[in-house]
């Protein structure tokens, strides 16, 4: 039936050759496909109060909470907390504990010059999590 033999010895090697190099560039995409970036989930701020009073043009905060916690609502301990003054001249930072807490108070603010009302602004930061800032997180009003 086969009037030439080269063609079924070769056709087996031929046939070997090309699966191997199939399976290498099966091996490159599925390395490439495995080694994408990780996607960093993001996380929240939520703080006890909404607002205070200050009397005068300088006083010190109340005393202070911010909860910090993911999409789920879990607790994000050991994230770093930075918490500015509505003048952003005095900040507190800390990180928070295993419930996602952190304690705070800000001594010795003031309002923006001219100013009647302002915020405290929070800014949070973890590993493997999208970092968090929000300029608006407590009101602060002149009486």
């Amino acid at each position: 039936m086969l009037s030439d033999e080269n063609a079924s010895v070769e056709l087996p090697i031929r046939i070997v050759v090309l699966t191997i190099i199939g399976m290498i560039g099966i091996y490159a995409i599925l390395s490439a496909v495995m080694s994408t970036p990780f996607v960093p989930d993001a996380m929240f701020a939520s703080p006890d109060r909404s607002s205070f009073n200050m009397t005068g043009n300088v006083c010190d905060s109340p005393d202070m909470t911010v909860r910090v916690f993911d999409n789920e609502g879990q607790p994000v301990g050991d994230a770093n907390v930075v918490v500015w003054g509505p003048s952003r001249k005095k900040a507190v930072g800390g990180v928070t504990d295993h419930n996602g807490e952190f304690h705070y108070r800000l001594l010795n603010i003031s309002l923006p010059q001219g100013k009647t009302e302002g915020y405290l602004s929070v800014k949070v930061m973890q590993e493997g999590y999208l970092d968090h800032n929000d300029d608006l997180f407590v009101k602060v009003r002149k009486v």
